[in-house]
């Protein structure tokens, strides 16, 4: 079987109903009607900057119950987690392609149940900060789409990311905030889930410890 190019991943995507993107007539008229996309008034649940999707996969294949949408700007990452979806028909399951700092587009405020930020960039020079996906600017809108009780968790082999979140997050008010520097070794490993991604994998292999963290927003 040959090997499917970007150009015709790009095709499917278009074509693919759990893909929303640019260009799509239900990019610019999903904010606030996510139930009505996924035909239920399920909770909601996004990962970001999801890669190809694999965290979100596993939780929706997990729990039936409830809407996952994985979100990410790279369209080529993005269709093998459309594909596996629709492979498997996993219709609670969607795909959004997207920079994140375009989230406050997208979705409504208090719409979202649930975010998970699993393994991200962590971006580490000091002119990156901007674009750390745990910075205060990127905190403050997630906080705008979470539900008043919508939980926050992160997951990272990131020391230095993990401390800066940490930190961050004292100019905020929160609530239910418990954190582990090694998951693995922690009371807290049933939040894992059972999901181990690929790079969660590497990093441990590498005896990485694996950091994690949740917490509520106190609004």
């Amino acid at each position: 079987m040959s090997k499917i190019n970007k150009l015709e991943k790009f095709a499917q995507n278009k074509a693919s109903r759990n893909v929303i993107e640019p260009g799509k007539e239900l990019y610019s008229e999903v904010k606030g009607h996510w139930g009505q996309f996924f035909k239920n008034d399920n909770d909601i649940v996004i990962e970001l900057a999801c890669g190809w999707g694999e965290y979100t996969l596993s939780l929706a294949e997990k729990y039936p119950e409830r809407n996952f949408i994985g979100i990410d700007i790279k369209g080529d990452r993005i269709w093998k987690g459309s594909q596996y979806a629709q492979k498997n028909e996993l219709v609670n399951v969607a795909f959004l392609r997207t920079h994140i700092i375009e989230i406050l587009g997208l979705f409504d405020e208090s719409e979202v149940d649930e975010i998970w930020l699993t393994f991200p960039d962590p971006r580490p020079k000091d002119r990156d900060e901007k674009h750390r996906l745990s910075n205060k600017s990127f905190l403050e809108k997630y906080q705008s789409i979470l539900k008043p009780d919508g939980w926050f968790k992160f997951k990272t082999d990131n020391t230095d990311l993990f401390e800066y979140t940490l930190q961050v997050l004292t100019d905020f008010k929160v609530k239910d905030h418990e954190f582990t520097f090694d998951l693995y070794n922690s009371p807290m490993l049933e939040e894992h889930h059972g999901i181990k991604t690929k790079y969660e994998r590497i990093w441990t292999e590498k005896g990485e410890k694996i950091k994690y963290m949740k917490f509520r927003f106190d609004n």
